[in-house]
């Protein structure tokens, strides 16, 4: 069922919201358009930053650097800290913004927000905590070590889903590692991003760091282009299609530079025999249309052990029958829009294609609260039955398209898993130990993320987030993800009076 979207407040609220984090709302004018996927209105207009720009925020960033690099990085943490709690105290306010902008349900927009402030308080602690090894020298009278170093300017580009904390991901641990940052949002997500940097050019302020150490372009393509390109920018850690990927790796590593990359996601969940369906329909559900399908870790394929099959897509034939659909500021709604037009249209494209492969749609799949709304595009989440892992199933549909495929033999199961391009998340629900540990063996789930009786989507900061295969291979936010912002050393230091050579070489 749907509700009516209100769109009388709308441009109100956001406008109290960018006041509350700092930007003067009623100075915004430009030719860039902030357009809510809400309701299809343009909420405000910005201006542009020029490719000439974007050369000239790098500038300062690298101006910034040698300043940021040799403070202590305890003292770095401290404006991470502050940024944090700055984040705590307008967390309303942003959490406004990214539900403007992204369309999310009040509780991820307020989610999305902790994220962040969890980010901050983690980086906080890494900033005490960065450290290197001591390692046994084979010459006596010497020291092994490595010790870890800023890298330099560090370039984000960010994505509309998760409009502001995978910019924080990357941003509060490149700052307490001594980096500057230049972040590009994307060119649906202005507004989050104008909100975001106020309060962190806040912070700086307020512990009297370096001006220049996170820049923000609102930029186009071009920009972006820009940003990849340039020699002072030391890793460009882009989050976005398989396709932006492509673009992306060879652009900078034919400069020698560093990429990290979070591209797409096609995750599966495996119900086993033993599962509690319960539990598992409450899991899947969420995975599946949580952010209308749009999150990289989106459930997106369902293999279901044939002797539950029926059973299951039953129950979720009716779960899908009650989710409500509309303003997702009304908190009765489960299920907001598609960002917009582009994104219907894939999504409808893709059910076209997977019932010409042989699948069945079950459930969903239409627009809904078109006549009140034809700039926006809210849809009913489907759930469609397919033969086969087809093409259409291997490719991501950033859409909430859930495909249910079946299988007999565990190692069936995991061929069908792994059996894409993709290899971000991956969940199997199981009563049984055994099925468990091969899913998380070697042998098992070929994805970064790979999880046990809970869905897909819902990372949570201490684990390093990240795939592989097209993916992209990058890992952002918690474990050791902290490395991938410095450089590493391996020191040696001689205090033997004598100089041996390793393995044994005598030279003169």
């Amino acid at each position: 069922m749907s509700q009516t979207v209100q769109e009388t407040t709308l441009t109100a609220e956001v406008r109290r919201a960018l006041r509350a984090c700092g930007v003067d709302a009623d100075a915004l004018s430009g030719g860039l358009e902030a357009r809510s996927p809400l309701t299809g209105e343009v909420l405000v207009t910005l201006p542009a930053t020029s490719q000439e720009d974007v050369t000239a925020a790098v500038g300062r960033a690298a101006e910034a650097f040698p300043a940021w690099r040799d403070g202590p990085a305890p003292v770095r943490g401290n404006v991470v800290k502050r940024w944090g709690e700055l984040l705590t105290e307008h967390k309303a306010d942003l959490a406004v913004l990214v539900q403007a902008e992204a369309g999310k349900i009040t509780s991820e927009a307020l989610g999305e927000v902790q994220e962040m402030i969890d980010i901050c308080d983690f980086a906080v602690g890494q900033s005490r905590m960065l450290y290197g090894r001591t390692m046994p020298s084979e010459r006596p009278g010497h020291r092994l070590m490595e010790t870890w170093h800023p890298l330099g300017v560090v370039g984000v580009i960010s994505a509309f889903n998760f409009p502001v904390a995978v910019h924080s991901w990357n941003t509060a641990l490149a700052l307490v590692c001594g980096d500057t940052v230049v972040w590009k949002p994307s060119e649906t997500a202005l507004l989050c991003a104008l909100g975001t940097d106020a309060l962190l050019r806040r912070a700086v302020e307020d512990c009297g760091a370096p001006a220049g150490i996170h820049q923000l372009v609102l930029a186009d393509r071009g920009g972006g282009e820009r940003l990849v390109d340039d020699p002072r920018v030391a890793l460009v850690s882009a989050t976005g299609s398989v396709r932006m990927g492509r673009e992306v790796a060879p652009r900078v590593a034919a400069r020698f530079g560093r990429a990290l990359l979070e591209l797409g996601g096609n995750n599966a969940a495996i119900v086993a025999p033993s599962a509690d369906l319960d539990l598992a329909l409450r899991g899947i559900v969420f995975s599946a249309v949580g952010t209308a399908g749009q999150r990289c870790t989106t459930l997106r394929r369902l293999i279901v052990h044939e002797s539950v099959v029926d059973t299951l897509t039953e129950r979720l034939v009716q779960a899908y029958g009650t989710l409500s659909i509309g303003d997702p500021r009304e908190p009765s709604n489960l299920v907001g829009p598609l960002i917009d037009e582009r994104s219907f249209d894939a999504m409808q494209q893709a059910l076209r294609d997977a019932q010409e492969q042989g699948g069945t749609v079950l459930t969903g799949g239409n627009r809904v609260l078109a006549e009140e709304h034809p700039g926006a595009f809210y849809v009913e989440p489907a759930l469609v039955r397919m033969p086969a892992q087809t093409a259409v199933v291997q490719e991501e549909t950033f859409a909430p398209i859930l495909y249910v495929l079946t299988y007999a033999e565990l190692a069936e199961a995991i061929g069908l898993q792994n059996g894409v391009p993709q290899g971000l998340s991956s969940a199997i629900f199981t009563s049984d130990q055994l099925e468990a540990e091969r899913f998380l063996s070697s042998a098992g789930s070929d994805c970064g993320i790979a999880n046990v009786n809970i869905g897909t989507s819902g990372a949570e900061i201490g684990g390093a987030f990240g795939g592989e295969k097209e993916t992209g291979g990058g890992r952002e936010s918690g474990s050791d993800s902290w490395k991938a912002y410095m450089r590493q050393a391996t020191n040696t230091v001689n205090y033997s009076g004598e100089l041996p050579l390793a393995q044994g070489v005598t030279f003169l």
